[in-house]
């Protein structure tokens, strides 16, 4: 009898210990840096003649510089956060709509508290990346290197209150109330954005009503087989009063050939109007399109990524680009390699 109690007592403490174990808080440091090399390979390739697709990050030439990211993260059994710092040029452009402190050295991607209420919701305050698109901020978070033009015309980053809901083991829905778009730091306008996403099982259907636009996009994937993957994203949107307007869809087809090596395409057509942004300048109405394709291949050595790309751009406009004479272009050919180390 006094074996069994005391074998009863050790497999109680056991099992004490190991929940103590599981709920016991935790702290982790995580992150990236980041660096490359572009060359157009039918465009001049100086500064004082530079051009490159109207798209954010990866746009400088020769041998330069991405950002090194420090993420920090504490999880407690109800309640925790994570602040994430960004360091270097593509740091910079992410933050570009900070209003006050970008130009005075602003290093804050994300920065937000989170409570988990119950099993099933979350609540989140502060600034953290856009729940919309299909690309992310981060380059370890995105096969290709460059990013899409619907990345970079799409939101970067929101500051507010959201909530995550999981409705079953299939479906789930985030509802966010949050200052207007790209504005971080604090509210300088006294309008507020409101955002919407309703998930299954990997597709998401976002919304985001913003006082001065409307965008609806849809991002997800499929598993094809064991070694291919499809991944999609479409979105729209529309500036108040004739303001502007851009749709798009890309295509994210990736092969792995092997563990260490991945082959991945991205096919994108994107179309903006009155003006909205970089393509639609070489045009007298505003109104312009791409075609984007840009073929990547990702090589892992521990935690180093080494992706080489090869990218072309053919634009609806002359003047869009320029080639190798000076001389208005309507394509843009390109070619790039990243080194990514991840920790």
């Amino acid at each position: 009898m006094k074996k069994l109690i005391t074998l009863s007592m050790l497999f109680m403490a056991t099992v004490l210990f190991a929940q103590e174990e599981e709920a016991a808080p935790s702290f982790s440091v995580s992150g990236s840096i980041d660096a490359y090399y572009r060359a157009n390979l039918n465009a001049p390739n100086d500064l004082d003649n530079w051009t490159a697709p109207g798209s954010s990050f990866a746009n400088l030439p020769g041998f330069a510089l991405g950002m090194a990211n420090v993420v920090m993260s504490y999880e407690g059994e109800k309640a925790g956060f994570v602040a994430d710092l960004v360091f270097g040029p593509r740091g910079t452009d992410a933050i570009f709509a900070s209003p006050m402190y970008s130009a005075t050295g602003n290093i804050v991607n994300q920065l937000y508290a989170y409570w988990n209420v119950s099993e099933s919701v979350t609540l989140t305050m502060g600034n953290f990346n856009t729940f919309l698109g299909y690309e992310v901020i981060s380059p370890t978070a995105n096969f290709n290197y460059s990013t899409s033009y619907l990345f970079s015309y799409g939101p970067f980053s929101h500051t507010g209150l959201k909530a995550d809901i999981a409705l079953s083991e299939d479906f789930s829905l985030m509802l966010g109330v949050m200052n207007d778009t790209d504005l971080t730091e604090f509210n300088p306008t006294g309008d507020y954005a409101f955002g919407a996403q309703l998930g299954f099982k990997g597709q998401f259907l976002n919304f985001l009503l913003d006082p001065s636009f409307t965008e609806i996009d849809f991002t997800g994937g499929f598993d094809l087989s064991d070694d291919f993957f499809l991944g999609i994203n479409a979105a729209s949107l529309t500036v108040e009063d004739d303001g502007g307007s851009f749709t798009g869809v890309a295509l994210y087809p990736q092969l792995a050939t092997s563990d260490s090596f991945t082959i991945g395409l991205r096919g994108e057509y994107f179309m903006e109007g009155d003006f909205f942004g970089a393509i639609g300048a070489s045009d007298v109405d505003g109104d312009a399109s791409v075609f984007a394709v840009t073929l990547t291949g990702s090589f892992a050595i521990d935690n180093l990524t080494i992706k080489p790309e090869l990218r072309l751009d053919s634009a609806s406009e002359d003047g869009t680009f320029m080639d190798s004479d000076l001389m208005p272009s309507k394509s843009l050919s390109s070619f790039v390699l990243a080194a990514i180390y991840s920790f």
